[in-house]
């Protein structure tokens, strides 16, 4: 990778100059853009209500969680060891992710034979695109998620490009990791071999590498999958719950509509990209990429997907769609080019608050009101199948700090010899997470939860004269403490958890341990 050129200064001295000719100056010169926008825009909103347990996985590392594989904790912990864990040093994970996104699509976009206007459009489409711009934001094993599709999708393109076997042991190897950070990828491998049964290309299946490849991935997953077998395989218990809480509210208009508008100002870009893929007569070979993308969408209407699981494979449409415009608007038609990148960059504008933390939570609310007012509602519908004021994810991004503090402030009232003898309870692993984060460096005792993984950290026994609750429900607590005192609440009103009380609990009677010890049992089991 030739960055830079020498260039003669006098006989004897030499300076650099750099040579922009080189396609990969551009690609960095974006990448770097992309970790500034996520660098100066980090801090602005807490953490979201899904980081707070990533966190507290890392410091409880292991093969496999309830809820997700093992992967994101570990890459937590690392960056945790760099970076620290401030809010914002939290966020540099997502932030590279998108950056290296850049860099691979970059070179999809060489691969394809695409130069410095088909690596803007595409690299741009992505920089610019409002779905992944608020994916890059989270701590979420979303981000690794969809940079293990891209490079899944470069490998395949190369692939079916050289026609080269050898690669199946790459994307072994690749789609093992990615099965340990997210279990769907299980679905883009599939749509893959369906798109290479209907093409020519299926010869590539027929190769031994392709055992090989099996084999490199069953290898890396199967510490996980013996995880899953010694706990009963929880990833069923959680798809099931998935389904019926989340997963019902579904429908397949929006899942196409939403299709649309995730990457709706670089749509142009992407659709030609498909249909590139799938209808181009000299390069019939990328076929397979466009049947991919049908096989992926019909697998998830098929399975009741939510709309943004599909978002990883868009990549790869940018890059094609550059490659696309690139190779067919030259001489007076290359003035498109220009129109196009503006496009995608002045379009991407009015989305850009439901992308980034860029507002205040009050005019964030007031700007969802007035295009909610317009039609454009679909990013404020939550997981109850409702219209809300904001999205849900910024709703789950305030309101923790003043629960902890609320927490705090309890714990700080009692005497040490209370404190010892204390134990805090929440409801959700939400709750328990970001309590734990904000309050664990002064001492407080680290939260006790029924929820998620939080139910296989729990003590098996608590011996306890206070217990601080965190519920908005007492009905059972008030069976077994005679003194309850509610000392304070969730003020903050777009906060999800908003009136959210916290109660001091003492005098515990007799029975409180048994109680207890018999629930936390009665949830383990079915782990067991």
């Amino acid at each position: 990778m030739n960055l830079f050129k020498w260039g003669k200064l006098s006989e004897d001295k030499k300076i650099i100059k750099f040579n922009f000719s080189n396609p990969w100056y551009l690609i960095i010169a974006l990448a770097l853009l992309k970790l500034i926008i996520h660098f100066i825009t980090s801090a602005n909103y807490g953490l979201q209500r899904d980081a707070y347990l990533y966190i507290a996985e890392a410091h409880h590392l292991s093969f496999g969680y309830l809820s997700i594989p093992p992967l994101t904790p570990v890459l937590i912990r690392i960056m945790e060891l760099f970076f620290g864990d401030s809010v914002f040093a939290v966020r540099v994970l997502p932030a590279l992710i998108g950056a290296l996104s850049i860099v691979v699509i970059g070179k999809m976009v060489l691969e394809f034979g695409g130069k410095h206007w088909a690596i803007l459009l595409a690299c741009v489409s992505f920089l610019m695109s409002p779905a992944f711009l608020r994916s890059n934001s989270l701590l979420q094993p979303v981000s690794v998620n969809q940079f293990f599709w891209l490079i899944s999708l470069y490998i395949v393109l190369k692939m079916v490009k050289t026609r080269n076997t050898d690669y199946w042991a790459y994307l072994g190897i690749i789609w093992g990791l990615a099965f340990l950070n997210k279990y769907s990828i299980v679905f883009l491998a599939a749509a893959v071999f369906l798109g290479l049964l209907i093409t020519k290309r299926r010869y590539l299946i027929q190769s031994p590498n392709l055992l090989i490849g099996i084999g490199f991935g069953l290898l890396i997953i199967s510490p996980n999958l013996v995880w899953q077998h010694m706990h009963n395989w929880p990833v069923i218990t959680h798809m099931i719950e998935l389904t019926q809480n989340q997963l019902v509210n579904v429908n397949i208009v929006d899942f196409l509509v939403m299709q649309l508008f995730m990457n709706a100002n670089a749509f142009l870009i992407w659709f030609a990209g498909f249909l590139f893929l799938l209808f181009s007569r000299e390069e019939k070979s990328y076929r397979v990429l466009g049947f991919t993308y049908i096989f992926l969408l019909l697998i998830l209407i098929g399975l009741r997907g939510k709309f943004y699981y599909t978002l990883g494979i868009y990549t790869m449409l940018f890059a094609a769609g550059g490659y696309f415009f690139e190779k067919h608007l030259k001489g007076r038609w290359a003035l498109i080019n220009k129109i196009l990148l503006v496009l995608i960059i002045v379009t991407a504008f009015p989305i850009l608050p439901y992308s980034l933390p860029i507002l205040s939570y009050n005019s964030l609310a007031a700007y969802c009101a007035i295009s909610s007012s317009k039609g454009f509602d679909g990013p404020l519908r939550w997981e109850d199948g409702r219209i809300h004021a904001i999205p849900q994810d910024y709703a789950d991004m305030t309101g923790w700090t003043e629960l902890a503090r609320i927490v705090k402030n309890a714990y700080n009232s009692l005497t040490a010899e209370e404190k010892n003898r204390t134990a805090i309870f929440t409801e959700n692993y939400g709750q328990a997470g970001a309590i734990r984060y904000h309050t664990l460096k002064d001492g407080l005792p680290e939260p006790i939860s029924f929820s998620d993984n939080f139910l296989l950290w729990a003590p098996g026994n608590v011996d306890i004269d206070v217990l601080i609750y965190v519920n908005d429900d007492t009905s059972d607590v008030s069976k077994y403490f005679t003194e309850i005192t509610k000392v304070g609440q969730i003020t903050d009103r777009w906060a999800r958890e908003y009136g959210l009380p916290v109660f001091l609990c003492k005098q515990p009677q007799n029975d409180f341990a048994l109680f207890y010890r018999n629930k936390l049992h009665e949830l383990r089991s079915r782990y067991d």
